[in-house]
């Protein structure tokens, strides 16, 4: 298991250097990132829209969790990996929650696990598992296993009260004892304030630039998602267009038959 101290500091802020966090779902794209240096890679239950098709996460099991994982890992057998518990493998109960952290780390290899919110239930289950010796990232502001309750993907943290719920949720998850703590679509001197509450490190995803750290998902960043851009968003490369001309490319080579060659042939 990687040291976790290593790449989430915690104590007097600024740290030395800004966290980078990407999501990964397979062994390829894990060779990729480990080979470039990222910090963390989170094995996201965002696989269930960019990876399945679904509208939502909440139809992700934990099974498939961990199947995506394995993947990760043997790719990335050197960097730390974080992964999401997915919908009803941790709220039923504190047992069932420990129960899905552990088969999570035992079966995957993985470093850490993530679940979101802040309420009582959540923070005992922080507790316990950081007593038990598993690493936990918490998650607030957005938390898409609740967006049937949140109304939607909407910012979180603009009146007062919900700023004062933000806060309390943030210091409650950092004394319970995360490692790290993951703001999701929150204004950005919301976040400032926040991130400069707790000491341990934060990760930003539609947060602002006031974080410790940064998350994006892989495929939206390598602008894969067509027609997703939203405003948080930076895409590195247009990869729908790259992807698809180079499917054309191929098509057309095929089809004219330049493909194969005289040197793609034994």
């Amino acid at each position: 298991m990687r040291d976790v101290s290593k790449i989430f500091p915690k104590g007097k802020k600024p740290f030395e250097k800004k966290i980078s966090v990407l999501t990964c779902y397979d062994f390829m794209m894990a060779r990729i990132l480990e080979d470039s240096g990222v910090d963390c890679i989170l094995v996201g239950d965002t696989l269930g829209v960019v990876f399945q098709g679904q509208s939502t996460t909440l139809p992700v099991t934990l099974d498939e969790m961990i199947y995506h994982a394995k993947a990760v890992r043997r790719g990335a057998p050197d960097t730390f990996i974080t992964v999401d518990l997915p919908f009803l493998s941790y709220q039923v109960s504190l047992e069932e929650g420990i129960r899905s952290a552990g088969k999570v780390m035992k079966e995957s290899g993985c470093d850490a696990v993530k679940f979101e919110g802040g309420g009582p239930e959540i923070l005992e289950l922080i507790y316990k598992l950081e007593r038990i010796g598993i690493p936990v990232m918490g998650h607030i502001g957005l938390t898409p296993q609740s967006v049937n309750v949140l109304g939607g993907h909407k910012i979180q943290g603009k009146a007062e009260e919900d700023k004062s719920r933000l806060l309390s949720e943030a210091k409650g998850i950092s004394d319970a004892g995360a490692f790290s703590l993951v703001f999701e679509l929150m204004p950005s001197a919301l976040s400032k304030e926040i991130s400069a509450s707790v000491p341990i490190p934060t990760i930003g995803i539609g947060a602002g630039a006031y974080t410790d750290g940064q998350v994006l998902v892989i495929y939206d960043f390598l602008g894969l998602n067509k027609g997703f851009r939203p405003k948080f968003l930076k895409t590195y490369m247009n990869g729908y267009e790259e992807v698809s001309n180079a499917v054309k490319n191929y098509i057309q080579e095929v089809r004219n038959g330049s493909f194969p060659g005289p040197e793609h042939s034994h």
